[in-house]
């Protein structure tokens, strides 16, 4: 298989499939792959009618993790190389969390490392009952610093020392009781699911006040308490413009009920 091949797109309406697709080698992030997932996710989908993304991985596992020849090629690179290197994974994950429509991560088998990075830097993830999750960096003398930036947004502090200072694999079941996942469903419905919960969500909220939610919660991040609440005042001003707030609020007034936002 080219390294081209390795991220498989197909839009199916308001929705587009992601798939990492190189099964054989249980979807490693080559650099090949990373650097294709990274365009996918800075596409301005929604000026493109597009509403939401699913991210999955072709055959039995999610994604492994870094791929191992690359892993093994890190160690006679330069310091220069392996900045360049960190630098393309900030950037895929800086792609996927920015990316304005709703991203949902389906899980199966193994996701492992940055493969973990990559679902759970989705808005949902929903796993099968025998995935598994492992932030193994520590396992190998590694630091899993990217994925430490946006975790806290997902699990509580004392989860996330585990996670990554005593790396096990963690059983799906477990997973979604601290708060990594959000779903967890039998092998047979996991397509069902993600497409159930898509659609629910799609009808439910607007898509721009999707995006503005998603933007502000990165946004907020860092800052002190009142710049926090500044920003936080600052960004419900903005979003009362919106042509999808007015239609919201008109929907509610003339029939008390929210519009939905499928239509």
């Amino acid at each position: 298989m080219s390294e081209a091949a390795r991220v498989e797109v197909r839009r199916e309406g308001e929705l587009v499939r992601v798939v990492l697709n190189d099964p054989d080698r249980a979807n490693a992030l080559a650099p090949a792959m990373v650097a294709e997932l990274t365009a996918v996710f800075r596409r301005d989908w929604r000026a493109e009618g597009v509403r939401a993304l699913l991210l999955s991985g072709a055959g039995r596992h999610f994604c492994a993790g870094a791929d191992l020849a690359h892993l093994a090629a890190l160690q006679a690179a330069t310091r220069e190389e392996n900045r360049r290197d960190s630098q393309a994974l900030r950037d895929l994950f800086a792609a996927l969390l920015g990316q304005e429509a709703l991203t949902i991560a389906l899980v199966q088998g193994s996701c492992v490392a940055g493969g973990c990075g990559l679902a759970t830097a989705c808005d949902f993830t929903i796993a099968t009952e025998d995935a598994r999750f492992l932030y193994s960096e520590a396992r190998i003398g590694f630091v899993a610093a990217l994925v430490a930036t946006f975790l806290p947004l997902r699990v509580k502090g004392s989860d996330l020392r585990e996670l990554l200072l005593f790396p096990r694999p963690l059983p799906a079941a477990r997973a979604l009781e601290i708060g990594l996942v959000n779903r967890v469903v039998p092998a047979a419905e996991l397509e069902s699911a993600a497409l159930a919960l898509a659609g629910e969500v799609l009808a439910t909220a607007s898509s721009e006040s999707i995006a503005r939610t998603k933007r502000l919660l990165l946004e907020l991040a860092g800052l002190s308490f009142e710049e926090r609440l500044d920003r936080a005042a600052e960004a419900n001003a903005e979003a009362r413009t919106t042509a999808d707030c007015q239609r919201g609020i008109a929907t509610f007034l003339a029939e008390k009920k929210t519009p939905d936002w499928r239509r």
